[in-house]
């Protein structure tokens, strides 16, 4: 019997309770098995860590892809992290010098360009240290005119997976949806004089959107009752609100949310527009790939995909509402070039085909 070469990654997935999360780990795992590899899932807590993570990777059969951390699988994680191909590191979520240590090719993913980066110069928090090679969805960094320092590394940029046979084009007619938490489990960050912040601080700019174009938006919104003035403000500016762990509490139901959406209003975190960082949402590329136009903040993502037809950009309320009645009124070609875009610049086979290519390199 021929054994197939093992990747293992790890990240916290069984803390999430929210199928957007779960997503994140599963278009790579499946994505990987798609190309001929046995992943191996880390993560940390104990047995509700492990029925948790058993209960959203058995349905896809991938039942004995997970492990968790803890004292007594310790020794059988150095084990297969010296067996491996690669260990993937989601946002430096493992910090055992000897599990990484014990890794051949020991690679840092990104997914939350600017924050870690910020962290480490500012001495908050060293998540960076003990990797060979650094992966982003920052796919600015490096560049003059975006913000996020690259702590002397060498920053490859790399693209969120979807696994497309997972992610059909479905019919949707719930009008612009999206899904997100409100501000998430970081803080703002003061940086060189200027502070950059969460998800809050850009979406606010567009809460009179709906009203302003007579169009449906809603959004499956994850926001603290201390926020109570925010969901006013949304309300008010035309928009519904839905519990996201009645729609989005699980893989399934996640998916059904957006497929049944016409199409996404995305809005990036403060960090991301402002320091220009070229990041691109996981969640917007499932959002393409059933065939869902994107209207997206630009990150500075202009020059890194096709804009104009299945993905459009906007910086301003103006521009947004624009966007909006430019994809309602020609939403057939705009969903077709969606898909295509997914096609060609999200398809899992390419991008992991890509990302283990340069860490061969």
């Amino acid at each position: 019997m021929t054994t197939r070469p093992t990747i293992l990654m790890a990240g916290a997935l069984a803390e999430n309770p929210y199928g957007g999360h779960t997503w994140v780990f599963l278009q790579y795992m499946l994505g990987f098995r798609r190309l001929g590899f046995d992943v191996l899932l880390v993560d940390r807590g104990g047995e509700a860590a492990r029925a948790r993570l058993r209960a959203v990777l058995e349905p896809f059969g991938l039942y004995d892809g997970f492990e968790v951390l803890n004292g007594a699988t310790r020794l059988r994680l150095i084990d297969a992290a010296r067996s491996s191909l690669v260990f993937i590191n989601v946002m430096g979520y493992v910090n055992d010098e000897e599990v990484l240590a014990a890794a051949r090719k020991r690679v840092f993913l990104d997914i939350d360009p600017g924050f870690g980066q910020m962290w480490y110069q500012l001495g908050q928090a060293d998540i960076l240290s003990g990797h060979a090679a650094y992966f982003t969805f920052g796919a600015n960094i490096g560049r003059p005119d975006c913000a996020v320092p690259r702590c002397g590394r060498n920053w490859i940029a790399t693209r969120p997976p979807v696994v497309l046979e997972h992610w059909p084009v479905a019919h949707g007619e719930a009008g612009f949806t999206t899904v997100g938490a409100w501000r998430g489990p970081f803080d703002p960050i003061e940086y060189k004089g200027t502070k950059y912040g969460l998800r809050v601080h850009e979406f606010r700019k567009f809460a009179r959107l709906p009203n302003l174009t007579s169009r449906r938006f809603e959004m499956a919104l994850d926001i603290h009752p201390a926020d109570d003035a925010d969901r006013k403000l949304l309300e008010e500016g035309g928009w519904s609100l839905v519990e996201p762990k009645k729609v989005t509490g699980n893989t399934f139901q996640y998916r059904r949310y957006i497929q049944r959406s016409s199409a996404e209003f995305g809005v990036a975190k403060n960090m991301y527009v402002q320091a220009r960082t070229g990041w691109f949402s996981d969640r917007s590329a499932c959002y393409l790939a059933s065939g869902k136009p994107v209207l997206f903040e630009d990150t500075g993502i202009r020059s890194l995909f096709p804009t104009g037809e299945g993905l459009l950009t906007y910086s301003t309320l103006e521009e947004a509402a624009d966007k909006v009645e430019e994809i309602c009124g020609d939403y057939r070609r705009h969903s077709h070039a969606a898909r295509a875009i997914a096609e060609e610049y999200f398809d899992s086979d390419k991008v992991l085909s890509a990302f283990l290519e340069r860490v061969r390199d």
